[in-house]
């Protein structure tokens, strides 16, 4: 079932964000994922074609048979060696590992992490090595589906209002000016974030502000 109040929230407080929702595709709500899993995922994911990371996502999963689930005690017994023969370089085999280990610590537990704020929740996974503040906001918006996250840092989000509000600001005053506006979206900035998203991706019109 859609959100059909956050829909009507985001409208009804910006109507230049409501033309944007107007002219997308529905953004239905996500299933909740595992989080530990996710997080291997955006590692694998970071700074490499959506294609390579799909090629390489394969091979490691390929380690552990007959599943193919990455199971933290084994990730931690696999040697740098045998983690680099996949595809990953010896800094993503490091991050691997720092991930499995705070899970096997009981660190990534789902009903702890699903009730800390955004910031208490960005501030608990920049603790493991490699997982800066970017990727913890993604996983909140996408592997947990939470309502209220907005990430002032992403590209795509900045170039989305820069083009919607006709915004010149670059830096950190873009971003501060990013934040003011989208404080008319709390409760629902996620899904405001993803139809940004879904705009620069479908090629939706989007007149710039006056």
């Amino acid at each position: 079932m859609l959100n059909q109040a956050a829909i009507e929230h985001l409208t009804a407080a910006d109507p230049l964000l409501g033309g944007v929702i107007a002219a997308g595709r529905a953004i239905p709500p996500r299933p909740h994922e595992d989080l530990y899993l996710a997080l291997l995922r955006a590692i694998v994911s970071q700074q490499i074609s959506t294609k390579a990371a799909a090629a390489i996502w394969k091979r490691f999963q390929s380690l552990f048979p007959p599943e193919g689930y990455p199971e933290p005690r084994e990730v931690l017994a696999l040697t740098e060696d045998e983690l680099r023969a996949v595809g990953l370089s010896r800094q993503k085999a490091g991050y691997l590992k720092a991930i499995a280990e705070y899970n096997e610590r009981g660190l990534l537990d789902y009903e702890h992490l699903t009730s800390l704020s955004e910031e208490a929740f960005t501030q608990h996974l920049t603790a493991i090595r490699g997982v800066g503040r970017w990727t913890a906001q993604m996983l909140q918006m996408f592997a947990l589906d939470q309502p209220d996250v907005f990430s002032e840092g992403d590209l795509g989000v900045q170039n989305a209002m820069r083009r919607l509000y006709g915004l010149e600001e670059t830096g950190r005053a873009l971003q501060k000016r990013m934040l003011v506006i989208a404080e008319a979206w709390r409760p629902y900035r996620t899904l405001a974030c993803k139809y940004l998203w879904q705009s620069l991706d479908n090629g939706t019109q989007i007149p710039p502000s006056v």
